[in-house]
């Protein structure tokens, strides 16, 4: 069996985080279009709504020192194992003072945990960055600002750091503020579909030879 034979069978394992508070927002949206993209490429894609579970806020109590899992229980475990035996990520969120939302940020903070056992407890060297599966980040604000995004973007660039993702790629987009704002761009909606369906290429094609995640 050749190698292309075998990458034709595999099936890359995402997650698709829904980080806005709406159900129909923007950014909702755009992620409905690139998780069917994703699919259209037989990719397994599992959704995760952060508004729909109940995840605490890191309360920095630091049990985590002592094995790199969090002491709080709730929510929390059951994505974060999603997210660690996933091949990709697809992570949408709107912007609310030049950042996440308040659903991701909270989820990013509790990966603390995950934070302490790579480079307390597992004494990886800071920079010494070894990506084991590939994000697309995909988000929308309602001004035309020119760091509307910058904030964001760098906070998404660490957390995907500390869960071993690159950040493949950004769909990013200005001037989307009301619910069904995004439904006056279809080129927006084509993009994210599309991007979906390359984060399924861009996955076979790195771990062709590792798909084990």
């Amino acid at each position: 069996m050749t190698k292309h034979d075998t990458d034709t069978q595999m099936t890359p394992e995402i997650v698709a985080i829904y980080g806005s508070p709406r159900r129909r927002g923007n950014t909702a949206t755009l992620l409905k279009h690139a998780v069917e993209g994703a699919r259209e490429a037989d990719a397994h894609v599992e959704e995760i709504v952060l508004r729909d579970k109940k995840i605490s806020p890191c309360l920095e109590i630091y049990k985590c020192k002592e094995a790199g899992k969090c002491a709080i229980r709730d929510d929390f475990q059951e994505v974060c194992d999603r997210i660690l035996s996933a091949h990709g990520i697809i992570l949408a969120s709107p912007i609310f003072f030049y950042t996440v939302s308040a659903h991701t940020k909270i989820l990013m903070d509790r990966c603390q945990s995950l934070w302490v056992k790579k480079y307390w407890i597992d004494n990886t060297p800071f920079g010494d960055r070894t990506f084991r599966r590939k994000g697309l980040f995909i988000s929308a604000g309602a001004t035309r600002g020119k760091k509307l995004f910058e904030g964001a973007l760098l906070t998404v660039k660490y957390f995907f750091d500390v869960i071993d993702t690159e950040l493949w790629q950004t769909l990013l987009y200005r001037q989307l503020d009301f619910e069904g704002d995004v439904l006056r761009h279809p080129e927006y909606l084509k993009e994210a579909r599309e991007s979906g369906a390359a984060l399924v290429k861009a996955i076979r094609n790195g771990q062709g030879d590792d798909f084990s995640g």
